[in-house]
């Protein structure tokens, strides 16, 4: 708490904008030596959400010079399709990035097509290896959501060895990931879901608490500590098409000590951190 009764955002913007401005610096050197980065979103949805998504990173990516390409599938283009597309632009060294964008076709598995990409290239970690060796303590990209989760905390000098933490989650996009992250700080960590029992009385004893299972408002002052941290991964529209987060924010004002907002908390991180992702795969491909 920074004062009785009172709650801090985490706004994550200063953060997006230090990252965005460190990827801008090394994409000058890197064009000065005639190295482009670029980025490949491979879509194959007409959602809404996603098109939306691809475009804030387009913007994003022109801003600080890297070129992002999209490359637009069918809506119901099959496992093979995906996978032959995602295997040609592995294959492309003028190729930095690449991330397959959410949702995918019916009967395309998100695992098995992320398994084209390689893990070089993997720069929103959705590949297993890249998952294996995050588990393992190994160099990898980390999937971008999650890692913007650790990135807010660090920049708000939160404290994480031997604190208690709670995902609520277990995605391979948030969840797990950010467990991992997380108990790589020496946090203690515990993963609860939707399907756990008395889910308030776990996270209620976390002094920082993940929301990243994708239901809007799910949790309440009932399952936040007092002075706990918490970070809303969360972003669904409601009824009036704002989007609004897995924590019910006006319920937990004044009771948690610190909230990311939504939107305005992680979003703006995660998007910096593929921007930077995809110039650190650059900077590496050019030796």
């Amino acid at each position: 708490m920074t004062e009785s009764g009172t709650t801090q955002l985490l706004e994550g913007k200063k953060s997006a904008a230090a990252i965005r401005d460190d990827a801008a610096a090394t994409v000058q050197r890197l064009r000065a030596a005639g190295v482009v980065p670029s980025l490949a979103l491979v879509l194959a949805t007409s959602d809404e959400s996603a098109a939306w998504y691809t475009r804030a990173i387009v913007r994003a990516g022109e801003k600080v010079g890297i070129d992002v390409r999209v490359e637009r599938l069918a809506d119901d283009a099959s496992a093979a399709t995906v996978r032959t597309a995602l295997q040609r632009l592995s294959a492309d060294d003028t190729v930095h990035g690449i991330i397959l964008q959410v949702p995918l076709p019916p009967g395309v598995d998100m695992v098995e097509a992320a398994a084209a990409i390689a893990p070089g290239k993997d720069v929103d970690g959705a590949n297993p290896v890249s998952l294996g060796r995050l588990i393992a303590g190994l160099p990898a990209f980390a999937p971008a959501t999650a890692a913007a989760v650790l990135r807010i905390l660090d920049d708000n000098a939160i404290e994480l060895a031997g604190r208690r933490a709670v995902v609520v989650g277990r995605s391979l996009v948030v969840g797990k990931p950010a467990a991992m992250l997380l108990l790589a700080r020496d946090a203690t960590v515990t993963i609860g879901h939707s399907r756990t029992r008395d889910l308030a009385a776990r996270t209620s004893e976390a002094d920082i608490l993940v929301a990243a299972v994708g239901r809007p408002r799910m949790l309440g002052a009932e399952h936040v500590a007092p002075g706990a941290v918490v970070v809303d991964v969360g972003t669904t529209p409601d009824e009036n098409g704002n989007l609004v987060g897995d924590v019910d924010a006006e319920a937990v004002m004044g009771r948690a000590g610190a909230l990311t907002p939504v939107p305005g908390g992680v979003g703006p991180v995660t998007t910096a951190l593929l921007l930077h992702n995809t110039v650190a795969a650059a900077e590496r491909a050019a030796g």
